[in-house]
């Protein structure tokens, strides 16, 4: 009977030390849990709104006006026809490549840098679910989002932008002015007395100028991205990119079947159907995406043939030749000696060395 008693006691307290240690251990999570969802992004805003901007300006490039332009304009002209190519599918193919890996670049920034400070487990996954939606096009949070959903959104990443933006060149101006006074004060020796009435009512003005900036610092701190939450901007980032890669893949007809269009509808009520309108049915996946998946085998167009250009590192160097000389030709009577012996030292040794035996032969 008294080890039947004692095992029950020692039973007893081993199982309370353990409720102990478990309800501890659930304080502890539930606290970083509550200290992640109030943690604001902070500097780190910065670094947001460049992403949010690089977001927006491919969610712009995809408007019908856009992709109409790109269609019947640019891979049109005369120019990207005879150098890069005059096959419409591959300008196409490379139009996208180029869109998804600007997109990819903002993913993984997202990434890297934000979403593992999230307190909500999808978006601290948003690099995997991600991944899996870019392959096979499944979306288990419903992150796409509809046209008009999508066109607020924009908005309202414009104005933490702007707002963002207005905070840096404050912050930029209120270091300034903050020094400025610090020299004032220094060349004053730091006493009243030694200091000109004129200093004097310089560095007033100064003070006063850097209590209303510190002051509008304050009111752009609370108003821009800087004041949000890691939730708030991930999930902002992460929505966006979703739906900016469903309208690439919907634009260029990748992982869709192609079916008549209705004629009453606009190419965006077609991109983003009503409710009323039934979406067209999934294509399978290519060989190729199945292998490598769908972002690489996009990179794969952007990697530049042997014999190219690209593959020589001189496609930056002949852009910059072809804009001088249209330049040139545009303007004539502003090309001026040193600009002439500019554009020849940009040119080939090969062509410098033709044109050196046609200019000596007019002469």
């Amino acid at each position: 009977m008294a080890l039947e008693s004692w095992l029950t006691k020692a039973r007893s307290a081993i199982s309370t030390g353990f409720d102990s240690v478990r309800s501890t251990m659930n304080a502890t999570d539930a606290i970083a849990i509550i200290a992640r969802k109030k943690a604001i992004v902070g500097i780190l805003a910065f670094e947001i709104a460049s992403l949010m901007s690089r977001l927006l300006h491919l969610w712009r490039s995809l408007s019908d006006a856009q992709i109409n332009r790109l269609h019947h304009e640019t891979i049109a002209l005369q120019g990207i026809r005879k150098i890069v190519s005059d096959d419409d599918s591959f300008l196409l193919g490379l139009a996208c490549a180029e869109l998804t890996d600007t997109l990819q670049v903002v993913a993984n920034s997202a990434t890297t840098t934000l979403s593992h400070r999230c307190a909500d487990p999808c978006l601290r996954e948003f690099h995997q679910i991600f991944k899996e939606f870019s392959d096979s096009g499944h979306d288990p949070h419903r992150w796409v989002m509809s046209w008009k959903e999508m066109e607020r959104k924009a908005k309202k990443m414009d104005r933490y932008v702007a707002s963002t933006a207005a905070l840096y060149k404050e912050m930029d101006e209120l270091s300034e002015a903050e020094h400025g006074l610090r020299k004032l004060l220094q060349c004053g020796g730091g006493c009243n007395k030694n200091i000109p009435a004129s200093k004097l009512a310089a560095i007033a003005e100064l003070q006063q100028k850097i209590f209303w900036q510190r002051q509008e610092v304050k009111y752009l701190k609370q108003t821009s991205l800087w004041s949000c939450t890691f939730d708030t901007v991930v999930s902002l980032l992460a929505r966006s990119s979703f739906t900016v890669l469903a309208r690439i893949k919907q634009v260029f007809v990748i992982g869709f079947e192609s079916y008549p269009l209705p004629r009453s509808l606009s190419i965006s009520a077609t991109v983003y159907p009503s409710s009323d309108t039934p979406p067209p049915p999934q294509a399978s996946p290519s060989k190729k995406e199945q292998q490598c998946g769908f972002f690489e085998s996009n990179s794969e167009v952007l990697v530049p043939p042997p014999e190219t250009l690209g593959a020589a590192a001189l496609a930056l160097h002949y852009a910059n030749l072809i804009i001088v000389i249209e330049k040139m030709i545009r303007s004539p009577w502003a090309v001026g000696p040193d600009a002439r012996d500019d554009l020849y030292n940009m040119l080939p040794v090969s062509v410098r060395g033709i044109l050196w035996r046609r200019l000596r032969g007019l002469g």
